[in-house]
């Protein structure tokens, strides 16, 4: 199963075309309307595979959302947020930066969710299966987006995040003040 690789949205397929040398993609900057997700909630599937959103999310997804596959869990975003990402997808393999395969890829493994009245998303059995998502599941908060963890991979990988982001702030970036 194709993995959406690493990093934001995925490695170089979503980094913003800036970073690259290019013009592009624009990223949404402080001060935006776009919802933020922040904090890490340890959850539980319930028997019919749904998950139960943390109240704070609730209403930034209360229109609806789209649940994918992205670097070993499952992302929920925003319709905005999906659409934004579909965009420039396209623009890439309109413009023969990325193969047409990738947008197959991409809008086959989506899941266009709306969370019910106990504030609930599905998520359908192949989605879990790649997230390797059983019953407990981490949720996290990842600004533009939800993610949705195994425990095991979650603990995998959250201790890097920390050090990465150490890391930025030591040398400017991120949270420090810049000169």
């Amino acid at each position: 199963m194709q993995w959406w690789g690493v990093g934001e949205y995925g490695g170089e397929l979503w980094r913003p075309r800036e970073s690259r040398g290019e013009r592009g993609i624009t990223m949404a900057t402080a001060g935006s309307s776009a919802p933020r997700f922040v904090g890490n909630f340890e959850h539980a599937l319930d028997d019919k595979g749904r998950l139960i959103l943390p109240s704070s999310f609730r209403p930034k997804l209360a229109e609806g959302a789209f649940v994918t596959p992205l670097d070993h869990c499952l992302a929920i975003l925003p319709a905005a947020e999906f659409d934004r990402m579909a965009d420039a997808l396209e623009e890439q393999v309109a413009a023969g930066e990325v193969d047409v395969n990738a947008l197959r890829a991409f809008a086959s493994q989506a899941d266009e969710v709306v969370p019910d009245s106990q504030g609930r998303v599905r998520l359908l059995p192949h989605l879990r299966e790649i997230a390797g998502l059983d019953r407990a599941v981490i949720v996290t908060g990842a600004l533009r987006r939800i993610e949705v963890w195994n425990p095991e991979r979650w603990a995998d990988v959250s201790p890097a995040g920390t050090e990465k982001l150490a890391d930025a702030i030591e040398r400017g970036h991120g949270l420090a003040a810049r000169s």
